[in-house]
């Protein structure tokens, strides 16, 4: 390989993890939050972005029982534009959380109507 060949071979590699890093820092259009404690667990969700769609989410957490067995809970939900700290999941049983929730959502904006 020659050496210009290398060099256009690292800038283009650097131009790819630029791009990257630029599409991660994209700011999230659903904000969570989860709590498990005295017994009860429950986890929030807003949509950040007022004009945006409703957003289509799942979620996993991995929870302690009150009697020191993991358990995974899982679901699925709708949030709609604009929504604000709306109760997801909630429910008895559990000490502690093992991880933090994970949610995965997807929106799509729907095209104004043409007159």
């Amino acid at each position: 390989m020659s050496k210009s060949s290398m060099i256009r071979a690292y800038v283009i590699g650097l131009g790819v993890l630029v791009a990257a890093a630029g599409s991660a820092a994209a700011a999230p259009k659903v904000s969570c939050a989860g709590a498990a404690m005295m017994g009860g667990a429950q986890l929030l969700c807003s949509n950040t972005d007022p004009g945006q769609a409703v957003q289509t989410c799942t979620f996993s957490w991995s929870l302690v029982t009150v009697d020191g067995t993991n358990s995974v809970v899982q679901g699925s939900f709708r949030l709609p534009a604009g929504a604000a700290n709306v109760t997801v999941y909630q429910a008895g049983g559990f000490n502690a959380a093992l991880t933090e929730p994970v949610v995965l959502c997807q929106g799509r904006k729907v095209p104004a109507k043409v007159k």
